[in-house]
């Protein structure tokens, strides 16, 4: 990995306090925020992927942080961890996809207003919404014409962590202007997002993809056999199937997954999945209940714990999953997977009709390259699964493929380390490790609203 650089902050941190009186001129976060002896965040995640992220940077913020944090929003479990009491639950965000979000509108309506009070109560100095953009750019831009309307003082500053796909959609690009006008600084995952959305007048910093955080603090050597490793006392096999992280998509995906285990079991007769359960207490017992009738022996591997996850890739033979970041953490692995996806039709003709680019799996993009063998809509069915599977597990070029692809996956995903060596603010603490979560909490620190 690399390092930060060890030199001192562009902001003094030693000499902060001798400038309350003058962060009119400098009007950096922090400077306003040590007025008030605290730095108040309001953060906001509608997703297991979304909590994961921001847990990692409160945890970098207080590393980071020459005041005391306090934090309020929405987040999950990890967020909670890390000093969050969430404003209701973050399920209640969780729904992917046009036609999905309709029967949620009114309850999206409630929530989204009671968010946007609690807000303006908290009087935070940051705002972070992370991903779920849908949720996430309603909030910013009704926050931010509440406070014009009511002529509030000293509004926050709005940062967004993970830029929306426009590279994915016809006209993508052409909506990314209007982001300026409530969204001051995008924290982007993928690299050439930061260029574009510079050229359309919106402040970004490209930190690197989430899943580099994961995967640097795990050995993700895969040296040990299946049959050898045991975890908690139970012993892991051949084959992976991490779920999904919203109970729709699980509710739509499991029964597909479970008819095509049903059609391995023969040609595999030892065949074990392991099902990597998200930290989603929705999804969490719809899984419970779906396993009487699973056709194989099943081990459910617990969310909330990235070593659990990692440990359950690292033992498996192959992995069948969902379209999203797992595609990513699987590459990261270096596990041969398959991604399959299935949506409302409607939904599915809307992709279909807008989307300008061949795949959905992010590796399989960036290389463009069909790299992870993808099963999409009609194709999306038990028969395909299993025959795509169970090549994926016995050719062995096929396999190979993957871990080629994943090497070039790895040197995209991260900054350079001459971009390192511009875009790290240090803290005037000893130098850190370098990290997405690091390098966008030094961004927020130091940020000065122009």
């Amino acid at each position: 990995m690399f390092q930060i650089p060890k030199t001192k902050l562009c902001f003094p941190l030693s000499t902060f306090t001798k400038r309350y009186s003058s962060f009119q001129a400098t009007k950096s976060v922090i400077d306003k925020a040590a007025i008030d002896g605290e730095l108040r965040v309001f953060i906001v995640s509608g997703e297991v992927s979304g909590d994961n992220i921001g847990s990692r940077l409160m945890s970098s913020l207080k590393k980071l942080s020459p005041l005391p944090l306090r934090f309020n929003g929405v987040g999950g479990s990890l967020m909670c961890k890390q000093g969050l009491t969430s404003l209701f639950p973050m399920e209640d965000l969780a729904v992917m996809g046009l036609w999905e979000l309709l029967p949620h509108l009114y309850k999206f309506r409630v929530k989204l207003k009671e968010t946007i009070d609690a807000a303006v109560k908290f009087k935070p100095h940051i705002v972070v919404t992370v991903d779920s953009k849908g949720f996430s750019f309603r909030l910013l831009k009704e926050l931010r014409a509440r406070y014009n309307q009511q002529r509030l003082e000293n509004c926050p500053v709005h940062f967004h962590y993970v830029a929306p796909s426009f590279w994915a959609w016809k006209g993508g690009e052409s909506r990314l202007g209007g982001l300026s006008e409530f969204v001051d600084h995008l924290f982007c995952i993928l690299p050439n997002e930061e260029r574009v959305c510079r050229e359309h007048g919106v402040e970004a910093t490209f930190v690197g993809h989430p899943a580099l955080e994961d995967a640097s603090e795990f050995n993700l050597v895969r040296t040990c056999k299946p049959q050898e490793l045991k975890l908690e006392g139970l012993s892991f096999s051949e084959h992976s199937i991490p779920s999904g992280s919203r109970l729709q998509e699980a509710e739509r995906m499991l029964p597909i997954f479970c008819k095509a285990m049903k059609l391995l079991k023969d040609p595999f007769p030892k065949l074990v999945t392991l099902i990597h359960v998200a930290s989603n207490s929705q999804v969490d017992h719809y899984i419970g209940e779906s396993l009487g009738g699973w056709p194989v022996p099943a081990i459910l591997v617990p969310g909330g714990s990235t070593q659990l996850k990692y440990d359950a890739f690292g033992v498996s033979q192959a992995a069948l999953c969902t379209s999203g970041t797992v595609a990513v953490e699987l590459q990261l692995a270096r596990l041969p997977s398959l991604v399959a996806y299935r949506a409302h039709f409607l939904t599915e003709l809307l992709i279909r009709y807008k989307a300008k680019i061949p795949y959905i799996s992010l590796p399989n993009i960036l290389l463009d390259s069909p790299i992870i063998p993808e099963a999409l809509f009609q194709a999306c069915n038990p028969s395909n699964l299993a025959s795509i599977l169970e090549r994926l597990l016995l050719d062995e070029k096929m396999r190979e493929r993957q871990v080629v692809g994943a090497e070039k996956l790895i040197q995209l995903l991260h900054p350079s380390e001459s971009r390192m060596g511009s875009s790290i603010h240090c803290t005037g603490l000893e130098s850190h490790r370098y990290t997405p979560s690091i390098l966008a909490a030094s961004t927020i620190l130091s940020y000065v609203k122009h």
